[in-house]
């Protein structure tokens, strides 16, 4: 892994660990964004307008989560590894199916989507407060308030 020097005061054993959380959760929400943006442009049904609009949303929010993560990988000295390849090669997220194009089933796949992420990224929080890092656990805790409150917005479409 390559490390740059900083004069943040967190060892090298945690930096390291950190940006290797860093970069897992950056896979997932690049991903995540890439879905999102996949459903937004090819969505279809009664509810296309609402939900077109719905996902593009949530998909912009997502690109300032992905900055921010990468910018702390950045920060700690690692080599955020943010290109699509890497992304996909990297994300713990299932493939959204690209047939799925009716409104609300596609709503649902995307709910296990966010669902996912937000996990990934509750765990993080807490590997980050145990490895004493509370900078990268404030930031995990933003992300996953951000991907909880998509999850609320999806959600809210499929509940009866």
């Amino acid at each position: 892994m390559t490390a740059f020097t900083t004069h943040i005061d967190l060892s090298a054993p945690v930096r390291e660990q950190m940006i290797a959380l860093l970069n897992q959760t950056l896979a997932n929400l690049a991903d995540l964004y890439g879905q999102t943006k996949q459903a937004h442009w090819n969505v279809k049904g009664s509810a296309f307008y609402a939900l077109h609009k719905l996902y593009d949303e949530l998909a912009e929010e997502l690109e300032d989560y992905i900055d921010t993560v990468a910018e702390r990988i950045t920060a700690l000295g690692g080599l955020a590894a943010g290109t699509v390849r890497k992304a996909a090669e990297a994300s713990q997220l299932p493939e959204l199916p690209l047939e799925t194009v009716e409104g609300m089933a596609l709503t649902r796949a995307l709910v296990e989507r966010y669902a996912q992420a937000a996990a990934q990224v509750r765990s993080a929080i807490a590997q980050a407060e145990a490895a004493g890092d509370m900078g990268t656990a404030d930031l995990f805790t933003e992300v996953v308030r951000g991907l909880d409150k998509a999850l609320w917005f999806l959600e809210a479409h499929i509940q009866a």
